[in-house]
């Protein structure tokens, strides 16, 4: 036990040593403002500093006339061409869905074919929260198109935020897929746009997205009926 305690005690003191020695901005620079502002200056910011500029700018521009919103959106346009960081690029098109304006929805639209997949997202996400018919449109072919798994549950899942009936034929194509996660995400989505349950089972829900509009409205409540029943 002694041994132990000298052992921690040198070890201690090296550290103390070590950062005296360093000084305070050597040892953690990140907290120093200073240092931060000349690295920045040096070799540009980080991808962290980069969302947190954009993120202070976006709240400051919504907060102006709509010629700024305006200009800010087409900053924005700009700078999703350029950044090469994905992350960035995500957090560019989750700041430009809040905007209204016609250049701040391109930034969403063009996401939407964004290499990465995380952008992609972004773009799904985005385009769930403008909300509408082109909305609908535009996720529904992203997620007929997507080839990563990941990508295409959050599109699903923003299909189902709309609710909207005219998702229903993308969704019901998803129940089709030989992935159960994606099956399961497509039933979760149609009780989102129909408003009612029908279970978790694939081949009723196929059924029921086969049939016609007012077919579906019968059916459904003889089906939800007897579930709550038994």
């Amino acid at each position: 036990m002694h041994r132990r305690s000298t052992s921690l005690a040198i070890v201690l003191c090296s550290f103390v040593v070590l950062a005296v020695t360093c000084g305070c901005a050597g040892w953690a620079p990140w907290k120093d403002p200073k240092e931060a502002a000349r690295l920045a200056e040096k070799y540009g910011m980080t991808a962290k500093q980069r969302i947190a500029d954009l993120e202070k700018r976006a709240k400051e521009s919504t907060q102006g006339n709509e010629e700024r919103r305006a200009a800010f959106s087409q900053e924005l346009a700009q700078s999703i061409v350029s950044e090469h960081d994905p992350r960035v690029r995500a957090s560019i098109v989750e700041i430009a869905s809040k905007f209204d304006v016609p250049v701040a929805s391109a930034v969403c639209q063009g996401a939407l074919q964004d290499p990465d997949p995380r952008v992609r997202s972004a773009a799904c996400d985005a385009w769930a929260a403008k909300g509408g018919d082109r909305a609908v449109e535009l996720i529904s072919i992203r997620c007929r198109e997507e080839t990563d798994v990941d990508v295409r549950l959050r599109a699903i899942r923003s299909l189902g935020k709309l609710k909207q009936k005219s998702a229903i034929p993308v969704l019901a194509q998803s129940l089709e897929d030989p992935d159960p996660a994606i099956q399961y995400r497509a039933v979760a989505a149609l009780k989102e746009v129909s408003g009612r349950d029908l279970g978790d089972d694939v081949n009723a829900w196929r059924q029921w997205a086969a049939a016609d509009e007012a077919t579906r409205d019968a059916s459904w409540s003889i089906a939800e009926t007897f579930r709550k029943i038994f």
